[in-house]
């Protein structure tokens, strides 16, 4: 009987007061249980019914009245950490494969020897007088493009494509190019073992959070593939910066990536293309090199768009970009490089200012450090490099 009494209140506050009142009563003799219950019943359903039609004269009400429109406080944004690399381990290896868990396979039959890893590292927030950290183990990935003619991706030019895969192949094993190459059709070629150094970037410039890199050469894997930048003005949109790669190249590169960052802890950010990284030390212009200028599909390869980085060469050694025509004073082109060379920019300027220097003057600050480092780099390079 109680339970069906409260059930017909339908003010919660009404509904406690009720059960708080007769729950105790239960406890009484049955003589008296009755008379006590009743009067208390009849008083909580006469409230119910009060508070029951108040609940219903104020909808109505409502209905009546302007509406209001109610917003409901924003949540705060989730930052999603970046997600955990799957472990990835080797199942079967000879002198001429390697087979991986994640379905990935490298051929070996182009794989050379050089001379063995070893490069400096300099903290980024260090005194600029420190000699730098000697490391051995890979930092990070430099992708590349190996610019070799390209003949279209047809079944019937299946014979020419493989010649040409090929022909390439064997001068990047001549030149020591990469450390790994994936052809057209997606195969995956190690030339030089990645225990080694490649001749694939020269003095580049990359900084993480806490390590500044002046020789990628050394320090940074170089992944290749088989493709060609359009000349400026090609493609649909005039910019021709993005080399053409199949959808197996993509997929090949997916899990060459992950295995790597697996194996060498490589931080996901430490993965970049060849334009991002590439200077000229004589003229102290970055962008020597502009393969991968833009498109390049990081996401698709499960990697975040390292674009939006700010080019280390600018920011820290104050690198100039006329090559790649970017003017800081018009709106940035949509997409690729310019990005970060936009985010690079206003680092440096906002540095010069709280510095009390023209930008001109502080990139002649930058320039001499960039000239320490690379002494001391080139100081324990081995000779002839």
């Amino acid at each position: 009987m109680v339970e069906r009494i409260a059930r017909h209140i339908g003010d919660p506050v009404t509904r406690l007061r009720f059960l708080q009142i007769v729950g105790p009563s239960m406890v009484l003799p049955p003589s008296r249980r009755l008379k006590y219950l009743i009067p208390v019943a009849l008083g909580a359903m006469a409230a119910g019914l009060y508070f029951g039609g108040a609940l219903l004269w104020n909808a109505f009400a409502a209905r009546s009245a302007r509406p209001v429109v109610r917003v409901a406080a924003a949540a705060a944004p989730v930052v999603a950490g970046p997600p955990r690399l799957p472990e990835v381990w080797q199942v079967d290896s000879s002198n001429q494969a390697e087979v991986y868990s994640n379905g990935l396979r490298i051929d070996s039959h182009y794989a050379v020897s050089t001379h063995p890893r070893a490069y400096l590292a300099f903290p980024v927030s260090g005194a600029e007088s420190s000699g730098g950290v000697r490391r051995q183990d890979p930092a990070g990935i430099v992708f590349h493009s190996t610019e070799s003619p390209q003949l279209p991706f047809l079944p019937g030019e299946n014979r020419e494509l493989k010649r040409a895969g090929e022909s390439m192949l064997e001068y990047v094993q001549r030149q020591r190019a990469y450390h790994f190459v994936i052809d057209r059709f997606g195969r995956v070629y190690r030339v030089v073992r990645e225990t080694d150094v490649a001749n694939h970037a020269g003095h580049s410039v990359w900084a993480d959070d806490q390590w500044l890199y002046v020789n990628l050469n050394a320090s940074f894997l170089g992944i290749s593939f088989e493709a060609q930048t359009p000349a400026r003005g090609a493609g649909p949109d005039g910019s021709g910066e993005t080399p053409a790669l199949s959808p197996a190249q993509v997929r090949s590169a997916a899990v060459l990536t992950e295995m790597l960052l697996a194996r060498y802890h490589i931080p996901r950010g430490n993965c970049v293309t060849h334009a991002q990284v590439s200077v000229n030390p004589a003229n102290m212009q970055a962008g020597y090199h502009q393969d991968w200028a833009a498109g390049f599909p990081f996401e698709r390869v499960g990697l975040p768009n390292n674009y939006f980085t700010p080019l280390p060469a600018l920011t820290f050694f104050g690198f100039e970009y006329d090559g790649f025509g970017y003017d800081p004073s018009q709106p940035s082109p949509a997409g690729g490089i310019y990005a970060g060379i936009a985010a690079a920019e206003k680092s440096l300027r906002e540095t010069a200012a709280n510095r009390g220097v023209k930008p001109a003057a502080w990139r002649k600050v930058l320039e001499r450090q960039y000239r320490r480092r690379l002494a001391q780099v080139r100081a324990v390079e081995p000779a002839g490099k």
